[in-house]
């Protein structure tokens, strides 16, 4: 699994000091850039900035980058080479690239889904360029659960062949539709059944139907993110909306992390905060916080 084991500090492995007073957390901390999506957006921060910002205000090392803020910079070297070059400048770790709009892996028209994989070609040698371990893709489509599961093992298993090449992992995120159920998401994985596919368990993602802003039907958290653990690659600690204690209202995190830690994971928990009542910077340091105090009690 990527990530065990990257927690290690030197010969101490922090799972074994988990509980003790002033133990490491058995994770480390990225941010994931839609956590900034709104900053983004509105201009107030450019693509290029963001690692700078990550390490300069929040104090964390690691980034997740989103596809939609550099969408026509796939190929474009030089930039990538000044995204790479500010990273490193600033002594931060590009971890993996979010792609989003680029068709749909599990579509049921071959040909469409054919298409979406080599749509997403230029992302794999993209985050190979910037020296990430994988991109995060969606296992949408349209179809019964069944007809767009075959489809997503196709063309999971399609992209997945290709990104083994460049040594880019090909995560999969619980992001709406089918893919929000984890028994749905953990058995597509399965039957692609090759190392390097896995998974990107997110906190919150966990509705199956929407209408509008409204979920309609919701998956159980806490059992979609234990069946997607085994193939995780990846966490997405998301956060909406804290209690005057500093805990987050909708997911308990303390018991997320337990299901995580449980799992045997020690890689990279990115925060992604997605909530309003706070400005993006303070949701941010605020999942921060509930992180590394949850860290220290497990």
């Amino acid at each position: 699994m990527y990530g065990v084991g990257i927690g290690t500090l030197g010969s101490l492995n922090p799972l074994t000091l988990s509980g003790q007073p002033g133990a490491a957390p058995f994770f480390k901390i990225s941010l994931a850039q839609w956590s900034l999506h709104k900053t983004l957006f509105n201009k107030k921060l450019d693509n290029l900035d963001f690692a700078a910002k990550t390490k300069n205000d929040f104090g964390i090392s690691a980034v997740e980058y989103v596809n939609q803020f550099f969408k026509d910079k796939a190929k474009d070297t030089k930039y990538l080479g000044e995204m790479k070059k500010r990273a490193t400048d600033n002594g931060v770790r590009s971890l993996l690239i979010m792609i989003d709009g680029e068709g749909y892996l599990g579509s049921t028209d071959e040909s469409k889904r054919k298409l979406a994989v080599e749509k997403h070609y230029k992302w794999v040698e993209a985050a190979k360029f910037l020296d990430c371990h994988a991109i995060r893709v969606n296992a949408a489509g349209q179809g019964s659960a069944e007809e767009v599961a075959a489809a997503a093992v196709d063309g999971l298993g399609s992209l997945t062949e290709f990104a083994k090449d460049y040594n880019i992992n090909v995560i999969v995120e619980n992001h709406g539709g089918y893919s929000s159920n984890g028994s749905w998401l953990a058995g597509v994985i399965s039957k692609v059944n090759m190392p390097t596919c896995g998974t990107l368990p997110d906190f919150g993602n966990f509705c199956i139907k929407r209408k509008g802003s409204q979920c309609l039907e919701e998956y159980d958290r806490y059992k979609g993110t234990e069946e997607l653990m085994p193939f995780a690659k990846g966490v997405s600690a998301k956060s909406n909306e804290f209690d005057e204690n500093g805990n987050e209202i909708l997911t308990d995190f303390t018991k997320m992390m337990k299901i995580v830690k449980k799992a045997g994971y020690t890689g990279y928990v990115g925060i992604e905060y997605e909530g309003n009542k706070m400005s993006e910077d303070d949701g941010i340091m605020a999942t921060k916080r509930l992180l590394e105090r949850v860290g220290k009690t497990l």
